[in-house]
């Protein structure tokens, strides 16, 4: 097909879904290639393709609102730090500052300029998270971010085909896993050289040098969508504020959020200071996760890119946990990072009842364990893997909770399988826990319960980084609170939910994720559910 006229708006639409394949192709690369489980098993990725402005075009589908959202400002950094004109063909950038890139240090981001007959024409840009930087570990123990692992600025990984292997050397030096580490480096890099290729294909097939009109098309459409629903909403300010457990103390998320006709824009004044911990969030992360949760209920049908995305703002006061500046340790940002669609639920709740859920676990529950393997041959310094675990949602308008969900994250659970592989760790039960979601018209999804074994002669370390264990999610228009999280021992030793702790050789770590909370009265709820719910053992 050639395109010698200018292309028709059927020509723009069918571009622009070729696109959203593109870069699925792109995702799908980085999985299967991967060295980490989270990665490989779990999908903790984002893959998305930009125009020369570095405005977002496409993103996969496939992939987390931490890492693409957060990835999609990114690449305007790229863009300050190597300007277009500079870029060649071959070449790649490389990040993981947490302020440039998606959050912390544990994410490479990478960008890879995309010529088309000798012509720049685009970047594609892709994240994953790595199980091992070095430092103090993906926990929340460091007291600055320099404590927390390798911080590579922007530089240049790739030179026209040619490897930086001083830097890959560097890499390979500071963390316990250099295998992993430098397999999943190279496993960005390929995806986007495939991700290029693909382009390619697709601008040759439809006759078109450059990428403008179609950027042009996509960016207006959807920002013209996401105005539209917008416009169909009520206008005015709401409030809402959440109680985190924090590190060693709670802390305090509070929002306002504004509907005008110009877009939406929530405010986190109001919120904690930040921490001398690493749960501390970048501003980027906590814009990503806020704008997936305005997304979710204003324009859930419209795809993610640039345009749909300028309507959403964020704003939070520098130096409260939601804008923490460098240095500030920012390891396990997800864990109040990711309850901001809950904050922005809370206030959408008030504006749109009946459209909006009741509070969720929301906070992954990771279970990121360290140890040593002395029968383990070859340069990796003992195991470092997260396993991927959930609590319920909240319960939905209509619906319940989905039980052991990774909401709003969007990761798959990691394999029983892959973790008994990855570590001497045994699991001997994992199952979801009865009774843990909060009573509601609509339940909340159940939490989990895990027992896993420490099958080692040796202890391990846990990397504890959980919440909602003192402040479970919050029941809504009646509903039920979700049951609280807990962390433990076998011989009933009670865990602290945050921060380093030794597990002995033989002992059994107990975790019961938290429930999602309920909404509406229990007692409107149809009788038929209740029966059903019983009989299942869900309550």
């Amino acid at each position: 097909m050639s395109m010698t006229r200018q292309p028709s708006l059927i020509d723009l639409q069918i571009m622009w879904n070729r696109l959203i394949a593109v870069v699925g192709e792109q995702a799908e690369v980085l999985i299967r290639t991967a060295f980490s489980p989270i990665v490989r098993e779990c999908g903790d990725i984002s893959a998305g393709i930009f125009d020369l402005q570095g405005r977002m075009l496409a993103q996969a589908v496939t992939g987390t609102p931490g890492h693409v959202n957060s990835m999609a400002e990114s690449v305007k950094h790229f863009l300050r730090h190597f300007p277009i004109e500079t870029m060649r063909e071959g070449d790649a950038y490389i990040t993981n500052d947490p302020w440039m890139g998606t959050g912390h240090l544990n994410d490479f981001v990478i960008t890879t300029p995309a010529f088309h007959k000798g012509r720049l024409v685009g970047l594609f840009s892709c994240t994953s998270h790595l199980m091992d930087i070095g430092g103090l570990g993906n926990g929340p123990e460091a007291t600055d971010v320099f404590m927390e692992g390798l911080y590579i600025p922007m530089l240049k990984l790739i030179d026209r085909g040619t490897v930086n292997e001083t830097l890959m050397a560097m890499i390979r030096a500071n963390t316990r896993l250099p295998v992993d580490t430098e397999g999943d480096t190279y496993s960005l890099a390929a995806c986007n050289d495939v991700g290029v290729r693909a382009l390619q294909a697709m601008m040759e097939e439809f006759g078109i040098d450059t990428l403008e009109p179609l950027a042009d098309y996509i960016i207006t459409r959807s920002r013209e969508a996401v105005l539209a629903e917008i416009a169909k909403l009520p206008k005015g300010s709401w409030r809402y504020s959440m109680t985190a457990d924090g590190y060693d103390h709670p802390l305090t998320l509070s929002a306002t959020l504004t509907i005008s006709e110009a877009g939406i824009h929530v405010d986190y004044t109001g919120t904690s200071p930040a921490v001398r911990r690493g749960i501390n969030v970048p501003l980027a992360y906590a814009t990503a996760y806020t704008v997936f949760g305005l997304g979710c209920i204003v324009s859930a049908q419209i795809p993610n890119n640039a345009g749909s995305l300028a309507p959403l703002t964020v704003s939070a006061p520098p130096g409260c946990v939601l804008n923490a500046p460098k240095p500030a340790p920012v390891s396990t940002r997800h864990v109040l990072g990711q309850m901001l669609p809950d904050m922005v639920f809370g206030c959408l709740r008030q504006a749109l009842p009946g459209r909006v859920p009741a509070e969720g676990t929301s906070c992954l529950w990771n279970v990121t364990v360290r140890g040593e393997r002395p029968d383990q041959a070859g340069p990796n310094h003992g195991y470092a893997l997260t396993i991927t675990t959930n609590g319920g949602t909240g319960g939905r308008p209509g619906l319940d909770g989905l039980s052991a969900t990774a909401f709003p994250s969007g990761v798959q659970g990691t394999p029983v399988e892959i973790a008994e592989l990855q570590s001497p760790l045994m699991f001997w039960r994992k199952e979801l826990r009865p009774g843990s979601g909060g009573a509601g018209e609509t339940r909340g999804g159940l939490g989990q319960i895990m027992e896993i074994v420490n099958t080692d002669d040796a202890p391990f370390e846990l990397l504890a980084a959980f919440d909602r264990i003192d402040h479970p999610p919050r029941g809504q228009m009646g509903g039920g609170d979700g049951a609280p999280g807990y962390v433990g021992l076998g011989n009933g030793t009670v865990l602290r939910g945050k921060g380093l702790q030794l597990i002995p050789p033989g002992e059994t770590l107990v975790l019961m994720t938290p429930g999602g909370a309920g909404l509406g009265d229990p007692a409107r709820r149809d009788p038929a559910l209740v029966s059903q719910d019983v009989r299942n053992g869900l309550v």
